[in-house]
């Protein structure tokens, strides 16, 4: 159950994204859903192999580089979920996957708080 409501608020997350941010576009919530199951999936399997690739340069960077693989996934899973999840650009990219982070960490703050308590 908590897995669902995180996937539909990554979700809603995503649009936030695309009406504050023109360089990301959302057609409907169908794909919104689609998009951040994408996203979900390229960061749990791709990123962790890109993290270890890339530590050395992680390290001269003090960790900027983390940036550049957030915005990579980002990217990626607008490659694949096709047209009704468009990112345009790297730069488009990188500022929608920074977006996406903070709105993502005030819901899930948000709803930890209010449906998740055990």
């Amino acid at each position: 159950m908590k897995l669902l409501i995180k996937w539909l608020l990554s979700a809603l997350a995503l649009l936030c994204v695309a009406y504050l941010y023109s360089g990301v576009e959302v057609r409907s919530f169908g794909a919104a859903l689609i998009a951040a199951l994408l996203i979900g999936l390229c960061n749990a399997i791709v990123r962790p192999i890109l993290v270890v690739l890339t530590l050395p340069v992680t390290v001269i960077t003090l960790g900027l580089f983390l940036f550049v693989i957030n915005a990579l996934m980002f990217w990626a899973a607008s490659g694949i979920a096709g047209s009704g999840f468009q990112v345009h650009g790297f730069w488009a990219a990188l500022i929608g996957s920074l977006l996406y982070s903070v709105i993502s960490l005030v819901i899930e703050s948000l709803t930890s708080r209010l449906l998740f308590r055990e």
